[in-house]
């Protein structure tokens, strides 16, 4: 597995925020913050692809939301927020090196990628203040298989409010999820961050260390949690998710992609 990066800007205290009150962010304990998150993904086997950081980009370290990868395809996606939009450019960039196939969300549509959720052969794709109806009808003629629009109004995006195990059941915590039902095998977590997992293999999850009863739980199940401090973050409606971009299925490599950090 390779994981796109991008290290977080100085004014990262600036960053949007939707549904949270701004708190205060130490962007020194913020920084350290990363590098661990980064080298507990190389400690696990992932390769690091490092984009470059972009001082005007206050929410270019939530590098997820750039990109949707599908086996050989990255679909490019269209930020709903101004400031966000050049954050696209050097993401795309670094995927077409590594060989993928590129699509194009285009005006009018909106996506960002913390709003999308693959389960199996289904997609599901949050219809919220930052991806709307265009830009999931554009992602559901790139991708194979079903795609779900799924409303979130209390959320930033789906991901915020559900992720996947890797035996396909789905977790949120309930408060946050406007309707459970629409995800088949929910399973309900105890913490709002217990909700965000990233997938290392089939066995351990890397999830927030602020969410102790979920990683408890998940040790129930027969997981493994890898816990990272990521408390700077969370506090601009950040989650271990939306730090990076998994690819689990690189293609061939043209000779002129960016060479991992290892």
């Amino acid at each position: 597995m390779r994981a796109l990066v991008r290290p977080p800007s100085s004014r990262l205290a600036e960053g949007l925020l939707t549904h949270q009150e701004r708190q205060s962010v130490d962007i020194d304990l913020a920084r350290r913050q990363w590098a661990g998150y980064v080298e507990t993904l190389m400690d696990h086997g992932v390769d690091i692809v490092e984009l470059p950081m972009l001082e005007d980009c206050p929410d270019g370290v939530f590098v997820e939301d750039t990109l949707v990868v599908r086996g050989d395809l990255a679909v490019i996606t269209r930020p709903a927020h101004p400031s966000r939009q050049p954050e696209v450019a050097s993401a795309r960039e670094a995927v077409a090196s590594m060989g993928y196939r590129l699509s194009d969300v285009t005006d009018p549509g909106f996506l960002e990628g913390g709003d999308v959720l693959s389960v199996g052969e289904t997609t599901y794709v949050g219809h919220t203040l930052r991806t709307n109806p265009e830009g999931i009808a554009q992602l559901a003629r790139s991708l194979q298989g079903e795609t779900v629009a799924v409303p979130l109004s209390k959320v930033l995006h789906l991901k915020s409010a559900v992720t996947a195990l890797p035996d396909g059941r789905i977790i949120g915590y309930p408060d946050l999820v406007d309707d459970p039902s629409a995800f088949p095998q929910f399973r309900a977590v105890p913490e709002p961050s217990g909700a965000h997992v990233v997938l290392l293999d089939d066995e351990h999850l890397l999830m927030a260390a602020s969410a102790p009863r979920s990683a408890a739980l998940f040790a129930d199940w027969g997981y493994r949690p890898v816990t990272v401090d990521i408390s700077e973050f969370e506090k601009l409606e950040g989650c271990v998710t939306c730090l990076s971009v998994r690819l689990r299925t690189p293609p061939s490599s043209t000779g002129s992609a960016p060479a991992p950090r290892r």
